[in-house]
């Protein structure tokens, strides 16, 4: 991957605002992450209305669970990669979450359910990354261990990549090599508050270490202007 890429967190209470945001945002943001919360309001639908306009979805919903039921769950968000209604515009799902804690069995089940689901049903297989350590943890002198540990086990497995925070990101680059994906998520403008981050960066810092996506939240859905403080971002990542 040449350059690194924004991924607009979608952390907001209703479909109304969210709507509202992506809008605004149209021409500046092509990946929207949909997590845990807006999921378990609204669902598919939240993804399907994204791909319907077009964009890009990364499903953060951090599969962990038994190898049998990751399977499953990954079969069917493979299965959201199938448009309703055989829209032209529609995008499959382009990349979820499975947590690297659930171990090599787990892995393992959930890269080899996104491939033969995939191709199954004549998709495009989303990338799939390993949570390694959340960006809230506090900061640890064996932290780095483990989440290269859990790196080195997401690609053992056949994940696409991980999820790390920019202070792991120089570690995992140097050791996993220049195709294995880093997310990182915690990212935060200098003069942006870091709530209830533990291990932030700045977009240039992230992208110096290594990282191919920077996963960005509050910093510009509370801003004044969401879509100027998307581009001043995207102007810094440059």
């Amino acid at each position: 991957m040449s350059k690194a890429r924004l991924i607009l967190a979608l952390d907001l209470e209703t479909f109304e605002v969210a709507s509202k945001l992506i809008d605004e945002l149209e021409d500046s943001v092509e990946i929207f992450k949909v997590g845990s919360q807006m999921f378990t309001a609204y669902g598919p639908f939240i993804v399907r209305y994204l791909q319907s306009k077009g964009k890009k979805v990364f499903l953060d919903l951090k599969f962990h669970d038994i190898p049998n039921t990751v399977a499953s769950a990954v079969k069917s968000a493979v299965g959201l990669s199938v448009s309703p209604n055989n829209d032209a515009g529609f995008e499959p799902l382009y990349m979820l979450t499975v947590h690297t804690a659930g171990g090599k069995e787990m892995l393992e089940a959930a890269a080899q359910a996104a491939k033969s689901h995939a191709q199954a049903l004549g998709v495009t297989r989303p990338l799939i990354v390993g949570v390694t350590v959340l960006t809230s943890t506090d900061k640890d002198p064996n932290l780095e261990s483990l989440v290269l540990e859990r790196a080195r086990l997401a690609k053992q497995s056949g994940l696409d990549g991980v999820v790390a925070s920019v202070e792991e990101a120089a570690a995992i680059r140097r050791e996993l090599g220049k195709d294995f994906l880093i997310v990182t998520p915690g990212i935060r403008p200098g003069e942006a508050s870091i709530n209830d981050q533990k291990r932030v960066a700045t977009p240039k810092a992230a992208i110096q270490q290594g990282s191919n996506f920077l996963v960005v939240g509050r910093p510009i859905i509370q801003a004044a202007s969401p879509r100027r403080a998307a581009l001043q971002i995207l102007e810094e990542m440059k």
